[in-house]
């Protein structure tokens, strides 16, 4: 799973939710932004409740959290960084997925995907690293651009 989308490919990633390392990313960009720690203070990987856990309704509770503390989200922009599979095929699905679990416009979710130049372990197929950025919005304040 990449971006709450099914890639097929002859490797998956390992983890102990569905290791979507893209949605994982995100939901650490929106924790950070709303200063409320990083996915695995709210998910641990000890708790057998998040064994194979949907990263899809793991980024939706994140969301329901910072709007718990007075946030919304503003836009996310998030970088893959791999070797294989190629994301082209697959981006704007995954946009989609996860405008739809941040509660927001398309146009809100960016998404960039480059190789490691054959550097490293990424570069040699044997993982994916995802970075993501999130702007938040406080949810009372009269001039945040509606999304």
């Amino acid at each position: 799973m990449l971006g709450g989308v099914r890639v097929p490919h002859s490797h998956g990633l390992y983890g102990h939710s569905d290791a979507d390392v893209l949605l994982h990313a995100i939901a650490d960009a929106l924790l950070g932004a709303a200063g409320a720690g990083d996915i695995g203070q709210h998910f641990p990987p000890e708790e057998a409740r998040y064994k194979d856990a949907d990263s899809r309704d793991l980024l939706s509770q994140i969301v329901e959290l910072i709007q718990k503390r007075g946030w919304r989200v503003g836009n996310v922009d998030a970088t893959l960084i791999a070797e294989v599979p190629k994301i082209g095929p697959y981006a704007e699905r995954m946009c989609m997925v996860i405008a739809a679990c941040l509660g927001v416009e398309r146009s809100a979710v960016n998404l960039k995907a480059t190789t490691n130049e054959s550097m490293g372990f990424i570069g040699r197929g044997e993982g994916i690293a995802a970075l993501a950025i999130a702007t938040l919005y406080p949810l009372a304040t009269p001039d945040a651009p509606e999304r």
